[in-house]
């Protein structure tokens, strides 16, 4: 993890030369740029950039991102996903991964990986920027701790006010996760080490957003291999019953497992995962 920068950018937000960094304004010489903005030699101005987050939790029965609250302008008050300004001599990765170390501890996200690029050149107030989006999951149990402007929301019920277009971006990271648990393994980083199938169950419930039936989702994903019994067993609840077999996913590395396979909602009278 990178170390030698310390300082805590309030995303989306130059106030000056030094915070910007100069490989950012060498050809603009403001921070509020546009598409048509030239310097005086008659150099088209370049777009500032930024890396963001979609930070992704099954939280009791619901999917939930992590909010930050803006403390200065554009959208002071609004609520933000994680991120910040492509420090120098970082790659994108590098960058939100130094950016998610100042709001939530990244060793405990079990996936990574680039979900979008945005280029409007209005979506920015004051100036002209590019926002590369990335998709970060972290598994059910785990509770980082957070600073107190930064909390979790359920990915439904989104605050009403969200600052520059990350609602959208939220919920474009909600389908790609949904997309790839039909064709891939990638209930892996949802999920804790072990698990019972009524427990994983309930996480394809919550991240899909339609009630998935337990016995078909152990089907599915047994006969594409994923899941292997760990030999022990849970203790019945206070209703009673039998011992519940306990399971983990026999890969957590992202494994392409079915192209073609869409998980659908159940039909009228029927429940399929």
């Amino acid at each position: 993890m990178p170390s030698e920068d310390t300082r805590v950018s309030d995303s989306e937000t130059k106030t000056d030369r030094e915070a910007v960094g100069a490989s950012s304004l060498d050809a603009a010489g403001s921070a509020s740029a546009t598409p048509s903005s030239r310097t005086r030699s008659g150099v088209r101005a370049s777009p500032t950039h930024v890396t963001l987050a979609v930070v992704l939790q099954v939280r009791e029965s619901c999917l939930s991102v992590l909010l930050w609250e803006r403390g200065r302008e554009p959208f002071k008050g609004a609520w933000s996903l994680p991120g910040g300004y492509l420090e120098r001599d970082h790659t994108l990765e590098q960058s939100i991964r130094t950016q998610l170390a100042r709001k939530v501890d990244v060793a405990e996200l079990s996936w990574l990986e680039q979900l979008e690029t945005r280029s409007d050149p209005h979506r920015h107030p004051d100036e002209w920027q590019l926002a590369t989006a990335y998709l970060g999951l972290v598994p059910r149990g785990l509770d980082p701790a957070l600073p107190p402007d930064t909390a979790w929301h359920p990915v439904d019920s989104l605050p009403g006010r969200m600052a520059f277009d990350h609602g959208p971006i939220v919920l474009a990271g909600r389908e790609r996760l949904r997309a790839k648990l039909s064709y891939t393994n990638i209930g892996f980083a949802l999920a804790p080490e072990s698990f019972s199938i009524s427990e994983l169950c309930s996480i394809y419930t919550a991240a899909l957003g339609y009630p998935v039936d337990a016995t078909n989702l152990r089907r599915v994903l047994e006969r594409r291999g994923l899941l292997e019994a760990t030999g022990e067993r849970r203790a019945p609840g206070p209703g009673g019953g039998r011992p519940a077999s306990v399971y983990r996913f026999r890969s957590r590395d992202l494994q392409v497992t079915d192209p073609f396979a869409v998980l659908r909602p159940p039909a009228a009278g029927r429940a399929r995962p």
